[in-house]
């Protein structure tokens, strides 16, 4: 969730991973930064990348938007290159305008 300049981790599955993100940075502050659901076939050709998990290889972050601002950051990770598609993005984005209607 996004908690004054940072993205802060919330409920989550997996390893422990990074608990506090700043704005524009890394893959989750970019979409929280630019508003927009960022596709990363390769962690390790994105610029920036911040590498929580070394077994992160791709990744699908979906922001959260209510009233025109990020509210949260769903982060989806995969230890496969080129896991997510358009289709994966597609159904999270539609999850995360029916998340928005109950934050």
């Amino acid at each position: 969730m996004v908690k004054n300049d940072e993205l802060v981790l919330g409920p989550f599955q997996g390893p422990i991973a990074c608990t506090r993100i700043s704005f524009g940075k890394g893959v989750c502050g970019a979409a929280w930064k630019e508003k927009k659901i960022i596709l990363v076939p390769n962690v390790d050709e994105f610029p920036g990348h911040i590498a929580c998990s070394s077994e992160t290889k791709s990744e699908l972050v979906v922001p959260i938007i209510k009233d025109g601002q990020v509210i949260l950051v769903l982060d989806v990770d995969s230890d496969k290159l080129n896991d997510f598609d358009s289709i994966d993005s597609f159904f999270l984005e539609r999850l995360a305008i029916r998340v928005s209607q109950f934050c």
